[in-house]
């Protein structure tokens, strides 16, 4: 069986064909129309631009100086010997310490008490007797001072050891020199003793230390050291 083409067949093969011919001319038409106008572009651009060239900024450098070296001291030529016998005038050093010790107030400072000085009167010029216990009631300075002796005496005689001579081997009459202070308090203080024999001295002093307080003497009416002395004499009996 033959196939016939028809006419009206072809004429629509041929319309679809130049249509697409057409279709690419124009997609060709405007590709070429687009590059040409941003070629122009370009063109335009690189001729309208002015490079400026940078100018190099030229940047001082400051050299700072080599300081100069140290000056080294010259010996002197001559030196001069001083001899150790002159006389070198030097000036006195203050300390430059700070003393820290606080100020001592008015009340931390206490008054510095005059020390006065007893007198010490031998009993025979003694204006006003010490009295012993027992002599109150005489008035009469010379009636005190008797009755004092003769207190001491008795006490003396009473209180002694007179068989401490015959254990030491001495004979005869034997003499104790004693001498004592009575202060201002009435007390008897500065015993002293001699005698043949340390044993006799050491006895003496410890009677007269035995004796009792007494009211001190005065002198011008002021309390006074009294000097008093006594010797104690015995017998050794053979």
């Amino acid at each position: 069986m033959e196939v016939k083409k028809t006419t009206k067949a072809d004429l629509n093969k041929r319309t679809v064909f130049f249509l697409q011919i057409g279709l690419i001319l124009v997609l060709l038409l405007a590709y070429f129309i687009v590059q040409w106008r941003s070629y122009e572009t370009a063109e335009i651009n690189q001729d309208q631009f002015v490079t400026t060239p940078i100018e190099e900024l030229e940047i001082p450098i400051t050299i700072l100086p080599t300081p100069p070296p140290p000056e080294i001291p010259v010996a002197p030529d001559e030196i001069k010997l001083i001899l150790d016998d002159e006389d070198i005038e030097e000036d006195p050093i203050k300390s430059s310490e700070i003393d820290n010790e606080p100020i001592a107030e008015m009340e931390d400072i206490k008054e510095v008490k005059k020390v006065v000085e007893v007198e010490t009167v031998p009993f025979i010029l003694i204006e006003d007797v010490p009295i012993f216990p027992g002599c109150e009631s005489l008035s009469n300075n010379v009636e005190r001072k008797n009755c004092m002796s003769e207190k001491i005496t008795k006490f003396i005689n009473k209180e002694f050891n007179t068989a401490l001579g015959s254990q030491l081997g001495l004979k005869g009459i034997n003499k104790i020199n004693v001498m004592f202070k009575i202060d201002t308090n009435g007390d008897i203080v500065d015993i002293g003793a001699r005698a043949p024999h340390p044993k006799l001295e050491e006895e003496a002093k410890r009677v007269i230390q035995a004796l009792p307080k007494m009211k001190p003497g005065k002198q011008r009416g002021n309390p006074v050291i009294v000097q008093y002395a006594i010797p104690i004499i015995f017998k050794v009996q053979e």
